[in-house]
């Protein structure tokens, strides 16, 4: 029996104000337990919560930038339910009158387009953390975060296979980015993902029962989630059984899901309007002000990248993937207007450091943009050549010098000086009479043998253009 994939994704994006959604608390993250907080966010009796302007503002950023329609009035509302981080014992969320409606995103998997529907977004206040104990059945309360303005994205069950869930993803999370509205740490929580997915039989269009995942803090655990739980979902209506609605988390370490809890309907949160909170109003003077101040959003700077710069899809894609790294890109284009040969050194060298062991954000490489433009015009004048570039820019990364100054340290310059190749050329052919017949045979390949053996006598420092032309000519006055 084939079946077919239906998952739908709940992303929160934490919003980058100063302050929280109701109350003058900070939303610094990393400070001592319990700090962040106040008789407001701590659901005090006789408090009043009062709305941070600026999150509807960035709501209506991220629905303008995800084709959404904005809700002319929209409703705060409590959600009921008790956990132990959440002090209230209900959360002000929104539920039948969010603030954005009907909108989608285009998503491109293996060279196919695909659009995925956003059923709304809504504002609200995050929960507090429990931080769990290893060493004793207990947990501690943590409520710095309670409060924090949240931004819940909700798609429509649209997405068919765990590949399309995490290019979704990737595009909402450098839409926000971009927008500037989140700083999207999924390692600290800022954006975070929880996914729905069921199984039915092709061609039948009832939903199948589905299980929520949660704990997926990166795109690369999110796909692995899913593909797990669709294996896992197969094989037991393969062996006639049912699938159990559940709350699972994903574990990492083992690769498998584990059940949390029964899943919750949303009616067994008793909504109703907070009666503290006015509704929300937005004329259309509000939305064409926020309108205006829209940055290039991802796939007009890709259209861009195509259109003006020359690059091919797949490098504009990669390179606008994260506005961090498009931005490094188009400031050292400013000193290096070699649009190509620029990203193609960003796409190899570049992202080759940002993705090692530890993994760095581009904010923290050490090489700025004009530094590595200054090394991409020594390449092209000939000072080095593109082996000695290497080694330069791991110097460069270790120490973070400029180019410069690393070549004139190291004596790294590269020899031009055509008298001083020849000699080291003759000297080269007379060691090697073998190879010089092999040539004289028709073995054009053996002239790669003398370019690298001139190299390594060179240290890597003599003009390789230069060294090829040299050779040639010596070669073939001797035929």
């Amino acid at each position: 029996m084939e079946f077919e994939i239906v998952i739908g994704l709940e992303v929160h994006a934490q919003m980058k104000t100063k302050s929280k959604i109701f109350c003058a608390c900070t939303t610094e993250f990393g400070k001592p337990p319990n700090t962040n907080t106040c008789p407001v966010c701590l659901g005090m009796p006789g408090v009043l919560p009062v709305l941070n302007r600026e999150v509807v503002q960035s709501a209506i950023k991220l629905g303008l930038a995800t084709n959404s329609e904005i809700s002319r009035k929209n409703v705060f509302a409590r959600k009921n339910y008790f956990y132990p981080d959440l002090p209230k014992g209900y959360q002000i969320s929104q539920f039948d009158l969010p603030i954005c409606e009907h909108g989608h995103l285009e998503i491109e998997v293996e060279g196919a387009s695909r659009r995925i529907g956003i059923t709304r977004i809504h504002m609200e206040e995050d929960a507090g953390k429990l931080v769990h104990d290893p060493r004793a059945p207990k947990s501690y309360v943590d409520l710095n975060r309670t409060g924090t303005p949240l931004l819940e994205i909700v798609s429509e069950p649209d997405i068919r296979s765990p590949q399309e869930a995490a290019a979704y993803l990737k595009k909402l999370h450098a839409i926000v980015t971009y927008l500037d509205i989140c700083d999207g740490n999924m390692q600290e929580g800022s954006f975070r993902c929880d996914a729905n997915i069921s199984l039915r039989p092709v061609g039948r269009e009832e939903f199948g029962t589905r299980t929520e995942l949660k704990n997926m803090n990166s795109f690369r655990n999110v796909q692995k989630a899913l593909e797990y739980e669709v294996r896992r979902q197969r094989d037991i209506l393969l062996d006639g059984g049912e699938i159990i609605q559940q709350t699972l988390l994903w574990d990492p370490d083992k690769q498998a899901t584990n059940a949390m809890r029964g899943k919750e309907e949303a009616h067994d949160y008793r909504y109703f309007p907070d009666p503290d909170l006015v509704p929300v109003v937005i004329d259309e003077a509000w939305i064409e002000e926020v309108r205006a101040t829209l940055p290039e959003l991802p796939n007009q700077r890709l259209n861009r990248f195509i259109d003006e710069l020359g690059l091919g899809r797949e490098e504009a894609t990669i390179l606008t993937a994260e506005r961090s790294l498009a931005d490094y890109f188009e400031a050292a284009l400013a000193d290096y207007n070699k649009a190509k040969k620029l990203a193609n050194w960003i796409m190899t060298e570049v992202m080759r450091v940002l993705k090692g062991d530890e993994g760095m954000d581009i904010a923290d490489f050490p090489v700025t943009p004009a530094n590595l433009a200054k090394l991409m015009a020594m390449i092209d004048k000939g000072l080095i050549s593109g082996k000695i570039a290497k080694i330069v820019f791991e110097e460069m990364t270790a120490s973070g010098k400029d180019a410069d100054t690393i070549v004139k340290e190291k004596n790294l310059l590269q020899v031009s000086d055509e008298g001083e190749i020849l000699k080291m050329v003759r000297e080269i052919l007379a060691a090697n009479p073998e190879q010089v017949q092999q040539f004289k045979d028709g073995k054009t390949k053996v002239m790669g043998f003398f370019v690298g053996q001139l190299m390594k006598a060179s240290k890597g420092k003599a003009n390789p253009q230069m060294a090829n032309e040299l050779f040639g000519r010596e070669l073939n006055r001797q035929i």
